[in-house]
């Protein structure tokens, strides 16, 4: 993903491709520190949504107005404080640990056989395991703008996020958004929660 997201969609397939650019954000913004080039964009984005109300122009705003203030060292080192480090991370952003209390646990093999029924595999070059939030985000994008129907499909998306990501991903944002050395994250947390938020109300709609 190399655009920053539409806050405020003018038709349906707007706004399935501003979620899919939403959650490809996310990916790479939960998966390392922001590249140069993802910094310009992310300093240069507009903050004003085009209609009145948008619900996600505030953190969006908020977000953007970190990323301005602060350098680009200055966030990879936040971001290597927060979740990198030798040993234990200050906090994780794996599932397995939010739902089972530890690393790769039963979610994780639940998650793997779901993933096999889509017909996703996980990049050999990809440190990180399939429940890292990035890996997540990532495959919701490939849900909404995937080609193959059968499987990018409003559906397929409720489920997998009810599954794998709403029961754990508020509380990850809550400790985000409470770390005392978190600023960069700590306002992506608060675009997560809002994003999250709308999604969730969304689903609960094709129920």
């Amino acid at each position: 993903m190399t655009s920053t997201p539409h806050l405020v969609p003018s038709s349906a397939l707007d706004e399935e491709t501003a979620r899919a650019e939403l959650y490809g954000l996310l990916a790479l913004l939960y998966y390392a520190p922001p590249a140069a080039e993802l910094m310009a964009q992310l300093r240069a984005a507009a903050t004003d949504a085009p209609a009145a109300g948008a619900f996600l122009e505030e953190p969006w705003r908020a977000l953007v107005g970190v990323a301005r203030a602060m350098s680009e060292q200055d966030i990879e080192d936040e971001y290597n404080t927060l979740f990198g480090g030798i040993g234990k991370p200050e906090i994780y952003l794996y599932g397995s640990h939010f739902l089972s209390g530890f690393l790769n646990e039963k979610p994780l093999a639940r998650l793997r056989t779901e993933l096999v029924q889509l017909g996703l595999a996980r990049d050999e070059n990809m440190s990180e395991t399939e429940d890292h939030l990035a890996y997540l985000c990532e495959v919701m994008r490939y849900l909404i703008a995937g080609d193959d129907v059968a499987v990018a499909n409003l559906t397929r998306q409720r489920d997998f996020f009810a599954a794998h990501i709403q029961p754990w991903v508020m509380t990850l944002c809550d400790e985000l958004q409470q770390h005392p050395r978190a600023q960069f994250y700590a306002a992506l947390a608060g675009l997560t929660r809002a994003f999250m938020g709308v999604e969730a109300q969304g689903f609960d709609m094709l129920a």
